[in-house]
């Protein structure tokens, strides 16, 4: 009897190792799934580029020889460029800070709504989800010469504006528009860091006689730091990375005032044809974008002890 009851156990370990295996297999299966696909799809194309980048690589021309570091230097030396790369600078420093006052200020008053407190999530998130070319070109014919904005500055005695005609004010609407349409989505997120927070620290600091402006700097802000810190990298890396607005309300213009890096590589490639300049501006931005998020990273993630 004791070599008969043995005999199943075995069997039934033997069958749960390879129930076990079969697990596994179909975990690491669906894993190399989405790594093939994200090898093959983001890093293999990142490094062709780094191979393009280096030669003289004309989409006309079947020779494509090693220039080295020349496109790069041509790079530096083209004024076209190193405008579109003060632009994005601009885009940066101008837009990412607006959008997360704009964000947190929005969240802060959501938060403290206690009626309809989801219609207003919707609305405030609907722009976000809107086609990006469509919103373009409605605040584009918003203000054109004599789009609706002229017309009511006219009608009460104001001077039309130039606006997207404008060298000096047309960058500006452009990030104004791209604040707007990623406001819903910066409003999530900090609401989620807001609702995070527990309600016991700010009850005690009203105890202890502190005002709505010192719990908020005293309190609010360093607990929403893991928040702030995953927003500005998202907002940096999108504000240098400006494209469809650009193109859809200015192309670049007025005087190249609006154009951006990413708008001034896809002109170097599908409009001149320079592909070794265009992958060796897209290195760069690369390269800005990896010490953007590292120093951010390090600057802002400080440790909070609650």
């Amino acid at each position: 009897m004791a070599k008969n009851e043995t005999l199943p156990l075995t069997g039934r370990r033997s069958s749960s190792l390879s129930v076990k295996q079969q697990r596994y297999l179909f975990i690491y299966g669906c894993l190399l799934i989405p790594l093939i696909f994200f090898i093959t799809i983001r890093i293999l194309p990142i490094l062709y580029s780094f191979n393009i980048s280096v030669r003289e690589w004309d989409l006309l021309s079947d020779e494509k020889p090693f220039v080295g570091l020349g496109n790069f230097v041509n790079l530096f030396n083209d004024p076209v460029f190193l405008k579109s790369l003060r632009n994005t600078v601009t885009y940066v420093l101008v837009g990412v800070p607006g959008q997360l006052v704009v964000g947190l200020a929005v969240a802060l008053l959501i938060q403290r709504v206690t009626r309809l407190k989801g219609l207003y999530r919707l609305l405030y998130f609907l722009p976000y989800v809107t086609s990006v070319v469509a919103v373009s070109w409605v605040f584009r014919w918003i203000f054109m010469k004599n789009g609706v904005v002229n017309g009511i500055l006219l009608e009460l005695g104001f001077q039309a504006q130039l606006f997207l005609g404008s060298p000096t004010q047309a960058i500006y609407l452009v990030i104004a528009v791209m604040i707007w349409q990623a406001l819903g989505f910066q409003m999530l997120i900090f609401l989620a860091g807001l609702e995070n927070i527990p309600a016991m620290y700010e009850e005690a600091a009203a105890i202890d006689g502190a005002n709505w402006w010192q719990r908020f700097i005293h309190i609010t802000l360093p607990l929403l730091n893991p928040v702030i810190v995953f927003s500005v990298i998202i907002g940096s890396i999108s504000f240098l990375q400006s494209f469809t607005q650009v193109l859809n309300m200015t192309l670049g213009g007025p005087l190249d005032s609006t154009l951006s890096l990413v708008l001034h590589i896809y002109n170097l490639a599908f409009k001149h044809f320079k592909m070794g300049d265009a992958a060796a501006a897209t290195v760069v931005l690369f390269a800005v974008i990896l010490v953007l998020s590292l120093v951010q990273m390090k600057l802002l993630n400080k440790k909070i002890e609650h």
